[in-house]
């Protein structure tokens, strides 16, 4: 909206002022649970969907979580504006093989988290310190030589991050992320 406003009554000049609404549309991180056939090619056409209209996937995993049933469950983790995420929840919605479109991170509480597998070399001082940091964040040590570390850390995907970071200067050659897995807390489920 326009606003006419005059500033200085002295010289009678006039400027065009913009109204902004104060609700800005910001691009925020959500988890969205799909629940679909296990079938051949429903992965394809999940992703299809995002690729073909431009969305993200920063995350993607998935399972089969009834065998009886034949269901699988993906998790993906994107980011957006509200109305892109319920664009994307509503298209997901209308696919033949998905049964249930959950977005985790409105419906309420839930618990994520994600698996690395961290490999650094190094001998000396920087192989002291991984193993200091390690401790620090609770990753295990599930793989060790002379001359390098596989560690295993579970948390959420910021905790990841971090010891990342702080591995890059000691001496990390190989990350392998699993994505995020994210479930509701409370008693009822998808």
């Amino acid at each position: 909206m326009l606003k006419q406003v005059q500033h200085n009554k002295e010289r009678k000049m006039t400027d065009i002022v913009y109204d902004i609404p104060e609700t800005t549309d910001v691009a925020e991180r959500h988890i969205l649970a799909v629940l679909v056939d296990n079938e051949f090619g429903v992965l394809a056409r999940v992703i299809g969907l995002f690729s073909g209209r431009g969305y993200n996937i920063e995350s993607l995993t998935v399972a089969e979580v009834d065998h009886a049933k034949k269901l699988s469950r993906i998790t993906v983790v994107t980011s957006g504006t509200e109305m892109v995420i319920e664009q994307i929840k509503k298209q997901l919605e209308r696919m033949v093989p998905v049964h249930k479109v959950h977005d985790l991170t409105t419906e309420g509480p839930h618990v994520e988290r994600e698996l690395a597998l961290v490999k650094v070399i190094g001998s000396g001082e920087p192989r002291v310190e991984a193993l200091r940091i390690a401790d620090i964040f609770r990753a295990r040590a599930v793989d060790s030589t002379t001359e390098s570390f596989v560690f295993e850390l579970t948390g959420t995907s910021e905790k990841i991050d971090a010891f990342i970071g702080l591995m890059k200067p000691l001496g990390l050659i190989e990350i392998c992320r699993t994505g995020v897995a994210s479930v509701a807390r409370g008693g009822e489920g998808i």
